[in-house]
């Protein structure tokens, strides 16, 4: 769960000091020169550079590649305010690497950490990525994040978070990990195993009803397979290419699950250039349970990913579906600019499936461009009966 986190930092590179060799036989001629002249010659003098020049110039030189660096790393984050979790102070940090620096086709692996606080009691860490493999044979993509944040519950179901009066605040403890190992079966076609384990706790709820009698506390352990084909330019700033997933993934008894269920991911995303600086980018993707499945791991939408706008957890049911269309286009160096729409929905089944319970999307949102492909995005999203900021990372998809 991603929140608004605005631009601020302090940081720094120390500057060098030159200092100048001497010939070895310029040596005993310098000795018949001044003392200051060869104080002067030997030590010149270098000017400090202040504390905001420093800052200027580390945010001046963050997005330009460093071929001669194996670890490209930097640090951003500071102050910020959203209607979830007020104000705070967030911190984000992104990194490239690669195995073999000699490569400079096959896309870089990258890594992502993210902490955050705010006046509300909510803090959360977290830290994502993608190892890339040389020569993109295989893949490791894994989540790692956990978050205590007193929020809302609308209950389960669309009609229940439909009706606004039922937001209800809760105190919610979870953690989050899942990993995908992937393994490139022809071009572009990854196939391979994955695991996850979900934990999450409710308390201090003023409406326990609204749960309809389901555990407060549970932890989940998940494993399945993952088949993906991408054919994507670039894995954080995608510019052309498509991504289609499939996910299965079991939460069975035996594997010490209190709810016994399963579900289903399907993605499908793709990129193109329209016009100079210009991408056109669509997700359309759905997850489906089945079985007895807890509050906690039900289908939702909203948050810094997709629908954004609306609340994260405010629509929850046992499958949900939702599409977006992105516009993305370059402004002036390192500026651009997003407009989105889209709808979504929940249901508990097919059969329940109603066109009359689509809900609008839409929003508009900056882009800053922190490090090569990776852009600072703030992002201003509209939902039916409600609006919300977000500050993140990369973009959305």
């Amino acid at each position: 769960m991603n929140h608004l986190r605005a631009l601020m930092i302090a940081a720094s590179m120390l500057a060098g000091i030159c200092v100048s060799a001497i010939e070895p036989d310029s040596i005993a001629d310098s000795t018949a020169l001044p003392t200051a002249v060869v104080s002067d010659t030997v030590q010149p003098q270098v000017k400090k550079r202040s504390l905001i020049t420093r800052i200027t110039d580390y945010f001046k030189e963050s997005n330009k590649p460093k071929e001669y660096k194996s670890f490209d790393f930097s640090i951003i984050g500071g102050p910020h305010y959203s209607s979830d979790t007020r104000f705070g102070v967030g911190l984000v940090a992104a990194g490239f690497y690669r195995q073999n620096l000699t490569d400079s086709i096959t896309t870089p692996s990258n890594i992502s950490l993210y902490g955050d606080v705010s006046t509300v009691g909510f803090y959360m860490v977290g830290i994502r990525g993608n190892h890339i493999f040389p020569l993109d044979r295989q893949r490791i993509d894994y989540n790692l994040y956990f978050y205590s944040f007193p929020r809302k519950f609308w209950g389960i179901g669309f009609d229940q978070g439909n009706d606004m009066s039922n937001a209800s605040k809760f105190n919610e403890v979870f953690v989050r990990a899942s990993i995908n190992y992937l393994h490139e079966l022809v071009p572009h076609l990854f196939l391979g195993p994955g695991a996850e384990f979900t934990y999450a706790h409710a308390s201090k709820m003023q409406r326990p009803e609204l749960w309809q009698g389901q555990d407060l506390h549970t932890a989940t352990y998940g494993i399945g397979l993952k088949l993906q084909y991408d054919t994507r330019d670039n894995l954080t700033a995608t510019e052309s290419g498509i991504l289609a997933s499939l996910e299965q993934r079991f939460s069975p008894k035996f594997l010490g699950n209190d709810y016994a269920f399963s579900y289903t991911n399907l993605k499908f995303c793709y990129f193109r250039h329209l016009w100079r600086g210009s991408v056109i980018a669509g997700q359309l993707q759905g997850k489906f349970n089945y079985g007895n499945v807890p509050w906690a791991m039900m289908a939702t939408f909203g948050g810094s990913n997709n629908m954004r706008g609306y609340y994260e957890g405010r629509f929850r049911d046992k499958c949900s579906m939702d599409f977006t269309i992105e516009l993305r286009q370059h402004v002036w160096r390192r500026n651009g600019l997003v407009l989105w729409a889209g709808v979504g929905t929940v249901f508990p089944r097919f059969s329940e499936l109603q066109f009359r319970r689509l809900l609008p999307n839409g929003g508009i949102g900056y882009r800053w461009e922190f490090k090569q492909r990776t852009n600072v995005r703030l992002d201003f999203g509209m939902g039916k009966g409600e609006t919300a900021f977000i500050f993140s990372i990369n973009e959305a998809f």
